[in-house]
């Protein structure tokens, strides 16, 4: 049962692997009929790209741009998720729960194309809420295209579009709560703060610092087609993020060697990440993505 899930991975995220021997070359796909050929015949030129990539004001600016969208979205995304876990599994009638979740589940299904649409219709300078404001004679306003705002409105459309998805584990996890404890803690007086305080939380804890782990090794990875969609209306000053640099090098400019040490690059520093987050996690008492 396993096997198609195994070859899937391997056929998709360990093989393009070897394509980062491009990185260390000068590639050029138009030397051969065949793409893959041409990799053979492009003349290798060591770490000349990487070279290239760090003298590059623009991808300091990329990376500039990604770890402030990160640490944003990690202060004001990463908690939502367990707050609504925290809200839902504190209702108490199952069919008021089961609607709450649908509710919040659905737009995760949306495509980025429909989430920026809806925002437009109701943040654009045509949307819904600018013309309520002429109407009752105030001035409108513009958000999507808005260069100073738009590290916000890409937080609130990924809010909106995958914290209703993300409690799936932390409901999850406090699924797995013995009822015991809570019955046992209210008859000794212990409120409905405080249970939550000694019981709920200290059970999402390993679960918290598993996600989180996996999100700060994530943290180059702040979207592609969410800030792709985007970039014309506000600009590669706001929008640029090292997926579109990445993307805009590599394909719009056929620059692919170029591409793939900036992609390399990310790759690495994103393994460090993990690996140093995972660290931090065993020094607090959790378990991490792998034990000791």
């Amino acid at each position: 049962m396993t096997l198609p899930v195994v070859l899937l991975l391997l056929v998709f995220n360990y093989v393009p692997i070897l394509g980062n021997v491009v990185a260390f070359q000068d590639y050029d796909p138009y030397l051969s009929d065949n793409g893959f050929v041409a990799v053979f015949q492009s003349p290798w030129v060591g770490f000349e790209q990487f070279q290239r990539v760090f003298e590059d004001p623009e991808f300091w600016h990329a990376v500039q741009n990604t770890f402030v969208l990160f640490l944003l979205q990690l202060v004001l995304f990463f908690p939502v998720p367990i707050a609504l876990a925290l809200l839902i599994n504190s209702v108490i009638r199952p069919r008021v729960r089961a609607v709450a979740q649908a509710i919040m589940y659905l737009p995760h299904f949306f495509s980025w194309v429909l989430v920026v649409t809806v925002f437009q219709q109701i943040f654009g300078g045509a949307g819904v809420l600018a013309q309520t404001l002429r109407e009752h004679g105030h001035s409108g306003f513009d958000i999507m295209t808005d260069p100073s705002a738009f590290k916000y409105l890409v937080t609130a459309q990924m809010v909106w579009k995958d914290a209703g998805w993300g409690i799936i584990v932390f409901l999850a996890a406090l699924a797995a709560v013995s009822h015991d404890l809570y019955e046992a803690a209210a008859m000794d007086g212990a409120g409905r703060w405080r249970r939550m305080w000694h019981i709920t939380l200290p059970a999402l804890r390993p679960v918290i610092a598993l996600l989180l782990v996996l999100r700060v090794g994530d943290a180059l990875t702040v979207g592609f087609e969410q800030f792709l969609l985007q970039r014309q209306a506000v600009g590669p000053d706001a929008s640029e993020v090292l997926d579109t640099y990445v993307w805009w090098n590599g394909i719009r400019n056929q620059d692919f060697s170029y591409a793939a040490a900036a992609g390399l690059i990310k790759g690495v520093v994103g393994l460090t990440l993990v690996l140093v987050a995972n660290k931090v996690a065993h020094l607090m008492g959790e378990q991490g993505v792998y034990e000791k």
